[in-house]
């Protein structure tokens, strides 16, 4: 791994593996931090990656003997989430959120329950009939173990842990990083009564999209959120799907506002940062009235992100412990439990409806993430724009019929 430079330039191409953000000249100094790409990114048709970021090291809490038990890293913990958002806390009860990923993370369920006993949240076990874990055809033959992987589970099983804590969670694993094997990961979480669906990957789009859309997405009255990506401006798919929310990535502070948080478009690089864009194949929904892209335009809604302003996750597999993730992988799941504590959808595509109430959002108007035209595909302003869609969760108004 190269050093992090302390320097505000902007980041080489490097940037789609490793992450490097340093203080800006005129900000207070910070230590830089860098972060990799949990997963391989895989360019040839038909894969699809992980959007999770891992920051390479944390600075955690030690007791005088030098360990760390029961002591989290710095970041972002589910009463930070449930403050930024405005979310009623022991939510999710009657609820069943499943999360679809590729391979298997044998330490699955007991990082997540580590991960919630830390937070006080309650435990969510086989053996108490909150949490199961299938494979994509609903079998307990599992795939095989990726540390890459499992990374991303952890932080997905964590971040609808922090959400939605009293919801029952379905991990579906997928045989490998396909997108049909995804998608029929999908289809099974959904068989098996999942009203959220969340999704923390993707790919390049393709001829194909549109099959794909009608074979693994079109599940009226189910809640499919998908992360936009982290490439920076540019359409992914399934994000580009005309049936899922499309879900963006934000840098989130702490500030004096009444709000007590802000939020920007997060962008690291030109090579990395919160994907949006217009879609090449999708057509656009009915409910998206943006006028831009005659096509679908990512993103809908969007949360935190930006590996620097980051969450706390707890990974054994592929991991010594706490971690801190950013990532669209970390949005796609904040949005999915933010749908669980709204209820059962009723609309057939529930991304509908934040169309409806844009005004239940929190409106981000400040970033970019790239050049385009037209420019708000690519930069905030008020109201409906690419990289954060109509918002970030203001309470649950904006995910109810």
């Amino acid at each position: 791994m190269r050093t992090p430079s302390i320097a505000a330039a902007a980041l080489s191409a490097t940037a789609l593996a490793v992450g490097v953000l340093a203080a800006a000249p005129t900000a207070e100094a910070k230590s830089p931090l860098s972060w990799h790409r949990a997963c391989d990114v895989v360019r040839t048709a038909g894969a699809v990656y992980c959007n999770a970021l891992k920051v390479d090291s944390v600075v955690e809490h030690v007791n005088a003997k030098g360990v760390t038990p029961n002591a989290t890293p710095s970041g972002f913990g589910p009463s930070d989430l449930l403050s930024a958002y405005n979310l009623p806390a022991n939510g999710g009860a009657g609820q069943t959120i499943a999360i679809v990923d590729a391979y298997d993370d044998p330490n699955a369920e007991a990082d997540m329950n580590v991960y919630r006993s830390q937070y006080g949240l309650p435990a969510c076990t086989t053996a108490n009939g909150c949490f199961k874990k299938v494979n994509q055809t609903g079998g307990t033959k599992y795939p095989r173990a990726n540390t890459g992987w499992a990374g991303e589970i952890s932080l997905d099983l964590d971040m609808v842990s922090a959400i939605a804590p009293n919801a029952h969670i379905i991990l579906v694993e997928a045989t490998s990083a396909t997108m049909t094997n995804l998608g029929a990961s999908v289809n099974t979480a959904v068989s098996l009564g999942a009203k959220f669906v969340s999704n923390s990957y993707g790919g390049s789009e393709s001829s194909s999209d549109t099959s794909y859309d009608s074979s693994y997405f079109n599940h009226p009255g189910v809640a499919i959120t998908v992360s936009a990506g982290d490439s920076a401006y540019g359409a992914q798919y399934p994000a580009a799907s005309k049936y899922v929310t499309a879900v963006g990535g934000t840098s989130l502070k702490r500030d004096s506002s009444a709000r007590g948080w802000s939020e920007s478009v997060w962008l690291t690089s030109s090579t990395e940062g919160t994907g949006s864009g217009c879609s090449a194949y999708d057509a656009k929904p009915t409910w998206q009235k943006d006028t831009g892209c005659s096509k679908r335009t990512i993103a809908d809604v969007s949360a935190v992100a930006d590996p620097y302003t980051g969450v706390a996750v707890y990974q054994t597999y592929g991991g010594s412990g706490w971690s801190v993730y950013g990532g669209t992988s970390a949005s796609a799941p904040i949005i999915a439990g933010v749908y669980a504590l709204a209820g059962t959808p009723s609309a057939a595509v529930p991304a509908a409806d934040a169309y409806a109430h844009p005004t239940a959002l929190n409106d981000v108007t400040v970033g970019n993430n790239g050049s385009c035209s037209p420019s708000y595909l690519c930069t905030a302003g008020t109201g409906y724009d690419g990289p954060t869609g109509l918002g970030t969760p203001n309470g649950l108004a904006a995910f109810t019929g």
